[in-house]
Formats: structure tokens, C-alpha cells, sequence
């Protein structure tokens, strides 16, 4: 766990996310804390971590997903030299 972000609001707000029980807690949930645009956001880097992963070149992940490649390059920064929260999540899916 990386103790740049550790911060107790933080945790709360983990916390609650950790009490969701299912996807239509969790699309209400975030229809709510977040704008529709943040969470595509969100949902964009983690196709791009998944495709990086399965090998795809940037050229093909930026055509599939729409990120630019300055997002590609940063999903790549951090599942190399990151807090290992996407190698944690794509080992699980």
C-alpha cells in the first residue's frame, strides 16, 4: 500500500466501497459520488491495463479504447513501477 494517498477520510470512503454488495450498488454508488465522465475514465484505464497486459501495441489499444497515448503510457508507468493495484486486480479477472 503506498502511504501517499493513506488519509482516514480516505479509508472511510474505501470502506464504504468495500460494503457494496453487488453492481447495481455499485452503479448507483458511483452515479452518485462521481460524474458519468470521471467513471468512464476510471473503467478506460483499466481496459487499457488489461490490454497492455495481454500485449497489445498502443497503436491497437488507442483505436479499441479512445485513450490518448500519454494514458496508455501512464497505465504502462504504473503497472510497471506502480503500487501494484492493477497487477492485484487483472490476476483476480
Amino acid at each position: 500500500m503506498s502511504n501517499k494517498l493513506k488519509d482516514p477520510l480516505l479509508d472511510q470512503f474505501f470502506e464504504a466501497i468495500l460494503s457494496l454488495q453487488d453492481l447495481e450498488e455499485c452503479y448507483a454508488f458511483f452515479e452518485d459520488v462521481s460524474t458519468i465522465g470521471e467513471l468512464k475514465d476510471l473503467s478506460q484505464r483499466y481496459q487499457v491495463a488489461k490490454m497492455l497486459q495481454q500485449g497489445f501495441i498502443y497503436e491497437e489499444i488507442a483505436k479499441q479504447t479512445g485513450a490518448s497515448t500519454a494514458t496508455i503510457s501512464r497505465v504502462k508507468r504504473c503497472l510497471t513501477h506502480g503500487a501494484d493495484g492493477y497487477q492485484l486486480i487483472l490476476k483476480r479477472k
